[in-house]
């Protein structure tokens, strides 16, 4: 498999500078009563600073707090209710931890509020395309995770159409990539997210992911979240939500191969430890 040399070294996250020579670990924790693995698990104050303190402790570099579920289907909530949510977390594990809090919303009003609360990376399923969220991101100058997706949750598998998925998906990233450079977002604080389980079916989903590497092209950081979602339970015949670990290990080894520098999963500890397997080899073989 051809490797691939990471476009930038360094991600500044506010006073924290995350290494990007060597692959990352994004830990996801979700506030929500609904999304599609942990919904309702970390509603709880206490339980989601235990499940913080836990993903840490297992080697993850970055928290990403949802507070919005964007699973097929799922319904928006207000910006209000997110931010109660969120906002109180943000601080609790800002006073707590000195590591990288990033906010997986699409809500400008939310990531402002995060970001004034300890946040630093801005994880965004919908590319900045709500009003007002291009101006925020230029104006706090703090990175941003551009995914790819069609639609919304509730229309995007019916939008899963592409000539050339992988193509596709480069092209339409570009679209998003040119209005936030356009918007004043400087390209050192641009991530770029393929979006698996957002408008892409198990055989698209497949080819992207053997096809990873051609999104290099486009010369800025990758970040894949696979971890748990429908393709791996599909590819495994119908495998549980909670039986998908070592079908997201593969993948995530897949994707580091390929030059992806971020890893956003669930399973925190075992994907770092396949990371340290990775890392070694990489570097014993030069």
């Amino acid at each position: 498999m051809k490797l691939h040399p990471l476009p930038q070294q360094t991600l500044d996250c506010g006073h924290i500078k995350l290494d990007l020579s060597r692959p990352q670990v994004m830990g996801i924790l979700n506030v929500t009563p609904d999304s599609f693995s942990d919904g309702g698990r970390f509603t709880d104050l206490s339980t989601a600073i235990t499940q913080a303190e836990s993903m840490l402790i297992g080697g993850a570099s970055i928290l990403d707090i949802g507070g919005e579920s964007t699973r097929p289907d799922a319904m928006p909530v207000s910006a209000q209710e997110e931010l109660d949510r969120v906002i109180p977390l943000v601080e609790a594990l800002n006073q707590r931890f000195d590591t990288i809090l990033s906010i997986d919303t699409s809500s400008p009003e939310v990531f402002k509020a995060a970001a004034h609360a300890g946040a630093t990376i801005w994880n965004d399923v919908r590319a900045l395309t709500r009003p007002n969220a291009l101006t925020v991101a230029a104006e706090l100058d703090l990175p941003v995770i551009l995914m790819h997706m069609r639609g919304e949750p509730a229309t995007m598998n019916s939008l899963a159409i592409y000539d050339d998925v992988t193509q596709d998906v480069q092209n339409e990233l570009s679209i998003r990539l040119e209005a936030a450079l356009a918007a004043g977002v400087r390209r050192e604080n641009i991530i770029l997210d393929m979006g698996f389980g957002f408008a892409k079916n198990t055989t698209q989903s497949l080819k992207l992911l053997d096809e990873l590497w051609q999104l290099n092209d486009l010369c800025f950081p990758l970040l894949m979240g696979i971890s748990r979602k429908r393709v791996l339970g599909e590819i495994m015949g119908g495998a549980a939500v909670d039986e998908r670990l070592y079908a997201g290990l593969a993948a995530a080894m897949l994707a580091v191969q390929q030059g992806v520098s971020i890893i956003r999963t669930h399973d925190v500890r075992a994907t770092v430890e396949m990371l340290m397997v990775y890392t070694h080899v990489q570097n014993e073989g030069h």
